[in-house]
C-alpha cells in the first residue's frame, strides 16, 4: 500500500509516517509538507492507494484541497487527519468526499481501524469522543476522558439526528442493506442502481427508507449514525452478513 501523507508540521509528519509504516512491511509512505508538494507528488506518481490530509496547511485550506483531490482523483480515497475533532469539521469533510476523519489525538489503534475500514471500501467517522463546537471557554476543562454518552447525546441533538440502539434494530430488508452498504461507500444513486441492477427511482425509494430507519435526513448524517452504531455494537460488515437472508 502506498500512502501520501500531507501535513505541514515536520514533527507530526515524521511521527505519522512512523505510525503508518507500522501497518505492515509493504506500506510505503510519502510525506508532503505543503499543498504544492502534495500536488507535485500526485502528478509525479499515479500509484497512490490513499491520501491522509491535514486541514491546516500553510499554503492552502485543507477543505479546498480535499475538494481538489476528490475532483482530480475520484478513485483515490482521502482520509482527513486533523487536530480538530469538531462535529462540524467531521460532517463537512464527509460531505466534501472524505472517506474518513481521524482526530490527531486518536490512538494508533483507532488510526489503524480507520485505514483498514477505508481500504475495505467503508467510511470511517470518529467514535463517541467527537468534540462539540461549543466555545472553549464554555467547556469544563478536565484531564479525564470525556463522558462518551454525554458527548453523543449532545451531538445528536445539535446535528438534528438520533442514533438507534443497534444496526440490527433498524429492520432493513436485505436489499436496503445492500443499498446502505453502497451508500456508505459514497456512491451516488446512479452507481448504486447500476451495481444492484435496479432503477434509479427504486434506489431513491430504498435510500429514503434507510434514512427514515436511521432517523436522519441526509447521507452524511447516515454515515455518522452508522459509524456511531458500529463503534457501539460491532462493525457494519459483520452485521450486514448476518442480515442476509
Amino acid at each position: 500500500m502506498k500512502v501520501l501523507l500531507v501535513d505541514d508540521h515536520p514533527l507530526i509528519l515524521s511521527a505519522l509516517q512512523t505510525v503508518i509504516k507500522g501497518l505492515g512491511d509493504h506500506v510505503n509512505v510519502v510525506g508532503a509538507g505543503s499543498a504544492r508538494a502534495a500536488r507535485e507528488a500526485l502528478l509525479a506518481e499515479n500509484d497512490f492507494d490513499l491520501v491522509l490530509l491535514d486541514l491546516q496547511l500553510g499554503d492552502a485550506d485543507g477543505f479546498d484541497l480535499l475538494v481538489e483531490f476528490r475532483a482530480g482523483y475520484p478513485a483515490l480515497p482521502v482520509v482527513v487527519v486533523s487536530a480538530s475533532d469538531r462535529a462540524s469539521d467531521v460532517i463537512r469533510s464527509i460531505d466534501l468526499g472524505a472517506m474518513g476523519f481521524v482526530p490527531k489525538r486518536s490512538t494508533n489503534e483507532m488510526l489503524f481501524e480507520a485505514l483498514h475500514m477505508v481500504m475495505s471500501g467503508g467510511i470511517y467517522v470518529p467514535p463517541m469522543s467527537i468534540g462539540t463546537d461549543a466555545p472553549a471557554q464554555g467547556r469544563r476543562r478536565t484531564d479525564a476522558p470525556p463522558n462518551p454518552l454525554n458527548v453523543v447525546n449532545q451531538e445528536a441533538t445539535d446535528s438534528g439526528f438520533q442514533t438507534q440502539p443497534s444496526l440490527a434494530s433498524l429492520g432493513l430488508t436485505p436489499r436496503q442493506t445492500d443499498v446502505l452498504a453502497l451508500l456508505l461507500q459514497g456512491n451516488p444513486n446512479k452507481l448504486i442502481a447500476r451495481e444492484l441492477g435496479l432503477s434509479v427511482e427504486t434506489v431513491k425509494d430504498h435510500v429514503a427508507a434507510v434514512l427514515r430507519a436511521l432517523g436522519v435526513s441526509s447521507r452524511t448524517q447516515a454515515v455518522l449514525a452508522v459509524g456511531q452504531m458500529s463503534h457501539q455494537h460491532g462493525g457494519f460488515s459483520a452485521w450486514r452478513g448476518s442480515n442476509k437472508r
